[in-house]
């Protein structure tokens, strides 16, 4: 009886971590489609002169960059290297092999964030400040994001 319980028990636990492995991949994903939204959606027509600036659209992508850099450090813990992935990408191994790397582009990212936060105001100085915000982001991309395929 004690044994089945163990057992029981157990599998219950693993099941348990699988879901939350799961959970924690889902908000990973939706935080990085939130930034490529107001990157390429938000930012980058108005970098471009596609759309009209718009300093309250503004203040809202980079709100949700802050968060972002805030939340990127324990974005991808170690629990989350077997879950499965939707979507075209996937964290790359480099994440938990080079955490000192990956947490130093974080730490870039987060500071052009905090930069740009203090000093985007109007078109003139979007066109100044967008590329640091994307080269960061991008930097992080190209080593830590794997695409399916």
């Amino acid at each position: 009886m004690i044994m089945r319980t163990i057992v029981v028990v157990g599998t219950l636990l693993l099941g348990a971590g699988a879901v939350m492995a799961q959970d924690a991949a889902k908000m990973a994903q939706d935080t990085m489609k939130a930034n490529g939204k107001n990157l390429g959606g938000v930012l980058a027509p108005m970098f471009k002169g596609e759309k009209p600036y718009d300093q309250a659209a503004v203040d809202a992508a980079l709100a949700q960059f802050d968060n972002t850099a805030k939340k990127l450090p324990t974005l991808f813990p170690a629990s989350v290297k077997d879950a499965k992935w939707e979507g075209d990408f996937s964290p790359s191994p480099k994440i938990w092999e080079d955490k000192a790397g990956y947490d130093a582009k974080v730490a870039s990212f987060a500071k052009a964030v905090t930069e740009a936060k203090a000093k985007i105001k109007d078109l003139d100085s979007l066109k100044a400040n967008f590329p640091g915000i994307g080269k960061e982001g991008g930097a992080c991309r190209e080593t830590y994001r794997l695409k399916k395929g």
